[in-house]
């Protein structure tokens, strides 16, 4: 028995690592006790050493003081005092008001507001549950079709997985090994495209299904001047004036920031796109306080409450990113900047109690421990998987199938989307990616010559990250799927406002709803791995340094040789050099006369007589 263990080791350890799962038992304990039987059992067998795990206990420390997940923390408690204190309740009454007198004006509202609330919570649950409780009996009560109102909603919650700053991000950055910085760059534009998409299918739908996508009677919309206008014209000149200045920032940014961070060469695209957006978000909220306080009348009332209630998290969002765009402040310093950015918009809307600061200081704390305690499982596990060569057997896995690169990805996606049928992000994130990290970074270089791979590793990181937001929408187990049940009418109710009886929302519309997103978000997917620019092209890739050179620079002479000094990119002599120059270099190549009790002299003496066999 221990031998046919001993042969198929790794398989073994793999088949009972889905028993202990299969049991029920909490997966970070399920991956421990994995490691540590087969640790044991290969010990017994002769496969490893008796000290197999004495390293554990420094591994397991590195884990608790590792900087970058801690950013994990900071951007969870700014996501729920956010949410708690009642921000997305405002954003979406806000922005519906803004797009209700369009055809699928609800729908796009609660896209965009899912994306703002991605950037600014980046945690999924509070996303779904808001806009479930505060959108879909709106959706409901004025005659959206009920699939499309609960596939919109969950979709838009998924997207805290792909904007930055996302969670998912950052523990993916860490197993990989790659900046943080690096991964939200490359996020940025596959996030804006599935919010194009996502947009784009609303409006098709007003298009071919009218009445599944009604727009909002006149009598829902409060913001109206008292002439009876609704207030659009002065918000779009708004939006074009802020957007004007933000164009002329992006023109300027090079010159004014390149001094003061005391860098020669051009920002990245998206350093200057989000800058620009600050500058614009800060230019509305400017004027928008001047016209309040002078009562100048400039702004409508829906431009005016659009900019105090979206502003501020749009500026929170953008300082944020930005601050880690410009190498300002680490992830772990901007998560904790916006911790303390949440609390004082908290404040300054008079949401804040002692009752909210617990609760999340309470959930934040209960986060934590689980992605502490999952990740110090799959240490244990990727102990004794490492010590029996578990990964060059997946490599050997992996590099026998067909189709190379493209054939590997193809399987590496399949694989990530039917686990996340069952088991959440952080789980396949500690499991499955130290696994495939080693393979990828062997295999994917091939597909694009000539990049960097950091930035290959990236791309590949930024793939996992949109197929692992699809696990979200996925039956059975779609964990966007069962918040919204969570808050959805399960009998049917009388609506408050027309007083009419609302049937109450099914779990099959609820899972018939997120097929269509669901798609959109594949395709965002293959684009991605067709396309890999739309990922590397974001990322500043910096100067190359030729390792070769490097190691030659620096290589030791050889025994009676002195060693060639480096340049370190000094220029080299002119010409025209100086006459006391010109004859120093004529006396290069005659060994300098020094004092007989010169240390570095009798050093040279003594490797000389050892290369000819003497002694000193």
């Amino acid at each position: 028995m221990i031998e046919l263990i001993a042969n198929n080791f790794v398989p073994v350890m793999f088949a009972g690592l889905f028993f202990f799962l299969l049991t029920g038992i909490p997966v970070a304990f399920g991956l421990a006790a994995t490691g540590l039987i087969f640790g044991l059992i290969g010990m017994e067998a002769g496969l490893f050493s008796t000290n197999l795990f004495q390293a554990l206990p420094l591994r397991v420390f590195n884990i608790m003081s590792n900087e970058t997940l801690l950013a994990i923390p900071f951007f969870t408690f700014m996501g729920i005092i956010l949410e708690r204190s009642r921000m997305a309740e405002d954003l979406l009454e806000t922005v519906g008001q803004v797009f209700g007198p369009v055809r699928g004006g609800l729908a796009i509202a609660v896209v965009l507001v899912g994306a703002l609330l991605a950037a600014t919570t980046g945690v999924v649950a509070a996303a779904v549950i808001s806009m479930g409780l505060i959108s879909l009996p709106i959706m409901l009560r004025y005659g959206y079709n009920r699939t499309l109102a609960t596939g919109v909603i969950t979709a838009s919650g998924t997207l805290a997985q792909a904007i930055p700053p996302s969670l998912v991000l950052i523990v993916l950055a860490d197993q990989m090994g790659r900046s943080v910085g690096d991964m939200y760059s490359g996020a940025v534009f596959p996030a804006l495209l599935l919010v194009a998409l996502y947009i784009a299918y609303v409006l098709l739908l007003a298009i071919i299904k009218p009445k599944w996508v009604p727009a909002l009677p006149a009598e829902a919309r409060i913001y109206r001047e008292s002439n009876g206008a609704s207030g659009h014209v002065s918000l779009i000149v708004l939006f074009v004036a802020c957007g004007l200045a933000g164009w002329y920032w992006s023109t300027i940014h090079n010159a004014v920031m390149g001094p003061w961070l005391e860098r020669s060469q051009p920002a990245a695209t998206d350093e200057i796109v989000i800058l620009s957006l600050t500058v614009s978000s800060l230019l509305a909220l400017l004027l928008a306080i001047v016209n309040r306080v002078t009562r100048m009348g400039l702004l409508s009332r829906l431009a005016e409450q659009v900019t105090f209630v979206m502003i501020p998290p749009l500026v929170l969002m953008f300082l944020v990113l930005g601050t880690i765009f410009l190498g300002v402040a680490t992830p772990t310093e901007g998560g904790a900047m916006g911790a303390m950015g949440a609390l004082i918009m908290a404040v300054s809307r008079r949401r804040l109690d002692f009752k909210l600061l617990k609760q999340a200081l309470d959930g934040t704390a209960k986060l934590a421990t689980f992605v502490m305690f999952i990740l110090v499982g799959s240490t244990v596990f990727s102990f004794t998987f490492n010590a029996a060569d578990g990964h060059i057997w997946v490599e050997h896995l992996f590099t026998g199938m067909p189709g190379g690169a493209l054939g590997f990805l193809i399987v590496v996606n399949i694989l990530v989307f039917v686990l996340g049928c069952f088991i959440d992000f952080f789980e396949i994130a500690f499991i499955v990616i130290p696994i495939l990290v080693p393979v990828a970074t062997k295999i994917l270089p091939t597909m694009m010559p000539g990049v960097p791979i950091d930035a290959v590793m990236i791309w590949f990181g930024i793939i996992l990250a949109v197929n692992l937001q699809t696990s979200f929408l996925t039956p059975p187990f779609g964990f966007a799927l069962f918040y919204l049940r969570s808050v959805a009418a399960k009998t049917a109710y009388q609506d408050r406002v027309t007083g009419e009886t609302i049937p109450a929302v099914k779990t099959g519309q609820i899972y018939m709803g997120s097929i269509a997103f669901l798609c959109l978000q594949i395709i965002v997917l293959a684009c991605v791995i067709a396309f890999p620019n739309m990922v590397v092209g974001n990322i500043d890739k910096g100067p190359q340094i030729d390792a070769d050179k490097a190691l030659e620079a620096f290589r030791m002479p050889a025994p009676g040789q002195l060693a060639p000094v480096p340049s370190l990119g000094m220029p080299a002599p002119q010409a025209g050099a100086s006459a006391a120059e010109g004859a120093d270099a004529a006396d290069a190549g005659k060994e300098p006369e020094a004092d007989a009790d010169d240390p570095m002299k009798a050093l040279l003496d003594a490797v000389k007589q050892d290369a000819g066999g003497k002694k000193p």
